[in-house]
């Protein structure tokens, strides 16, 4: 009874597990809009640039996995979206300079919170380091959501897929929850009648 009780449960999680993912993208591409990044005035190199330890926030656009490929850009350069049809929602991202500030060749760039609002409703929020070097897997920490990502938690990826000329990021990110819904029997009480 104790067997089935448990498969019945781990059922139900992979079953949940995929109703999300039909009614929330998993996997989705994002273009930074370059009019919405602001950093602070300090510190900052000769030229200008950010430096170890400057604060700034920046915006962009969600976009339907597969939007960016090959190298596409997603904003205009008034700031506006470059496939307005295509658009899911919007992304805000805040955080640190880290390694060399912008003149980091490889390896860790900032480390940020992510927020990626989602047109239907849903947020997702992340956090963790955002690598300089292109189409390399960065793990992030899920540390929130609402809507199907509400109680999520786990590992999720973000890949730089390439810059703007103005610098703006295009990032593909990754959600697997059928990572994250894993049962433990530890998470449940079992009494025998």
């Amino acid at each position: 009874m104790l067997k089935a009780t448990l498969s019945a449960i781990a059922l139900l999680a992979t079953t949940s597990t995929y109703a999300f993912a039909d009614a929330t993208p998993m996997s989705f591409d994002v273009a930074e809009d370059m009019s919405r990044f602001v950093f602070a005035p300090a510190p900052v190199f000769d030229d200008g640039m950010p430096g170890y330890g400057n604060a700034f926030i920046t915006q962009g656009y969600i976009y339907e996995d597969g939007t960016l490929d090959s190298g596409i850009e997603g904003t205009l350069p008034d700031g506006s979206p470059a496939f307005p049809d295509k658009v899911i929602g919007r992304w805000t991202c805040d955080g640190y300079f880290v390694g060399d500030g912008m003149r980091t060749q490889t390896g860790a760039v900032v480390i940020t919170r992510q927020v990626f609002e989602f047109d239907n409703g849903d947020i997702l929020i992340n956090q963790g380091v955002e690598l300089v070097d292109i189409n390399v897997k960065a793990p992030r920490v899920i540390t929130g959501g609402t809507g199907a990502f509400a109680g999520m938690s786990g590992e999720m990826t973000q890949v730089l897929l390439g810059m703007s000329d103005g610098y703006g990021v295009r990032l593909l990110v990754d959600v697997k929850p059928e990572e994250h819904a894993s049962l433990s029997v530890d998470q449940f009480e079992f009494h025998e009648d």
